[in-house]
């Protein structure tokens, strides 16, 4: 028999421990799971060991980018359907376009506001 998950889960992944702070705060706050991570090795190891919902990441990360991090998921079977939200500082329009060709839903550019943040989750975790 099949357990229900109450709760969606997502994944965080930013360089910059404020970030994955205020992001974990917020989110938390709405009623969801967060785990973090500091670069985007760390990220997959937690993509590929927890059922995640949904990955929110930054493009400029050590060890593995945004960029390789969401090809890497998208290319694989078992994981091409959990949406990708870049949140990055990169806001070149070549930027946007290799972040979306590489497989994410949204890209948003930091600052950002936490409200729109909201509604973009919403938006991308219905989606399936």
């Amino acid at each position: 028999m099949k357990s229900i998950k109450l709760k969606k889960k997502i994944l965080v992944m930013d360089d910059e421990e404020p970030i994955r702070e205020i992001l974990g705060c917020i989110l938390r706050e709405e009623g969801y799971d967060v785990v973090t991570a500091g670069d985007g090795i760390e990220g997959l190891e937690f993509a590929y060991q927890e059922e995640i919902d949904l990955v929110i990441l930054d493009v400029t990360m050590p060890e593995m980018d945004g960029y390789q991090v969401c090809r890497l998921l998208k290319s694989d079977n078992d994981y091409k359907h959990i949406p990708i939200i870049m949140l990055t500082s990169k806001d070149k329009k070549s930027q946007r376009f290799w972040g979306l060709k590489a497989g994410a839903d949204r890209y948003v550019i930091k600052p950002f506001e936490p409200e729109e943040l909201l509604k973009m989750i919403i938006q991308v975790l219905n989606k399936e």
